[in-house]
């Protein structure tokens, strides 16, 4: 059974391979990149497939030397050799398990994030800036690029809400384990008699939408420009650079005004449009899944209270799969992969159990 799910793959990965080579495929760019992203998530599978089919083959034929062979001496070896073959087979059949499993086809994406404070006020706000700097600092470890959107600065620091764009390889796979509401326990900075006090911070995590996902009509689209606010010399202020983009079929409205040059402030809002609007079809998709498994750890639910930061106590606990560390000043330093890592195999457990049941 697990041989011909492999093999079955196994063909499809040649089949693609083959299209790639074929130079009308090549000169039609959004299939080549569709067939070419395919491929190399089959890779994988198809290096299992061969491991395994000789692991198989070995397996019989020492079988078959037992089966066979008088001598002793031969049929010791034969059999250390069929029981570490035994031992590669059920090795790897536990591998093969975990890639079989369906993957979020979203993963590979490059991601848009938006932090916004929520209950707490200016202490909300400076949370949410506790939180920017703390994905700055974990996009630093990945070497990832993080390109600023669009903030709202808060009255006594931090932010209101801030976008930005995160870029590299597999970023959204592990950044999506993010979004919802993150929790501070903590006295404020403007709190006088030293009393803790409970704010939140809701972290969305979207799946930076490609050119060939969403087809954006320029007759939709409503465009203003207007004067840049906020830190960025005199030139900021006096030219017409930041651009609002209204999309008048689902009325979403998008901003960017950090960079000096309108037109690079338009290519930003343009990819943050496109990922508002593919975000509507993807929460059907997680919508879908989630109602298949009890614990969805990567739902995208922003209501839901994910995290907690408990100063007092130097604690940061993960409530999806009741997880805590007490390394605070870390984790806010960035050092979050160990929460990512253990998501990551709660979810992957979920899938397996999924994918059984199917």
């Amino acid at each position: 059974m697990l041989l011909e799910k492999l093999k079955e793959l196994y063909t499809k990965y040649q089949q693609i391979g083959a299209l790639l080579a074929d130079p009308d495929v090549a000169s039609d760019v959004k299939k080549y990149i569709k067939l070419n992203k395919d491929y190399k998530e089959l890779e994988p599978v198809a290096a299992a497939y061969s491991e395994y089919k000789d692991i198989l083959d070995n397996i019989t034929s020492t079988k078959d030397i037992l089966h066979t062979e008088k001598e002793e001496d031969f049929r010791d070896m034969a059999k250390e050799e069929l029981n570490q073959l035994i031992e590669r087979r059920d090795n790897l059949e536990d591998s093969i398990q975990l890639l079989l499993i369906p993957k979020d086809p979203q993963d590979g994406k490059n991601a848009i994030v938006e932090i916004r404070a929520g209950t707490g006020g200016d202490e909300a706000s400076i949370f949410a800036g506790d939180l920017y700097r703390m994905y700055l600092k974990y996009c630093e470890t990945k070497k990832w690029k993080v390109e600023a959107v669009s903030d709202t600065p808060g009255t006594s620091g931090g932010y209101k809400e801030i976008v930005f764009n995160v870029i590299g390889v597999n970023v959204y796979g592990q950044l999506k384990y993010e979004s919802g509401v993150h929790r501070v326990q903590r006295v404020p900075q403007t709190e006088t008699q030293g009393r803790v006090h409970t704010s939140a911070a809701t972290v969305a995590v979207l799946p930076e939408a490609e050119e060939f996902d969403v087809e954006l009509k320029p007759s939709d689209i409503r465009k203003d420009t207007y004067c840049s606010s906020g830190p960025g010399g005199q030139s900021v202020n006096t030219t017409y650079s930041a651009v609002r983009l209204t999309h008048e079929p689902t009325g979403i409205v998008v901003t960017c005004q950090d960079q000096k040059s309108q037109i690079k402030n338009l290519d930003k809002a343009m990819r943050v449009l496109r990922t508002r609007i593919y975000e509507m079809e993807y929460q059907k998709y997680l919508d879908d899944i989630s109602s298949k498994r009890k614990t969805m750890v990567s739902s995208g639910d922003r209501s839901a209270k994910i995290r907690t930061y408990n100063y007092p106590q130097g604690r940061v606990t993960d409530h999806r799969i009741n997880f805590s560390v007490y390394n605070l000043p870390m984790v806010l330093d960035g050092d979050i992969q160990e929460f990512i890592d253990k998501l990551q195999i709660a979810e992957n457990a979920e899938r397996l159990k999924g994918s059984i049941s199917e």
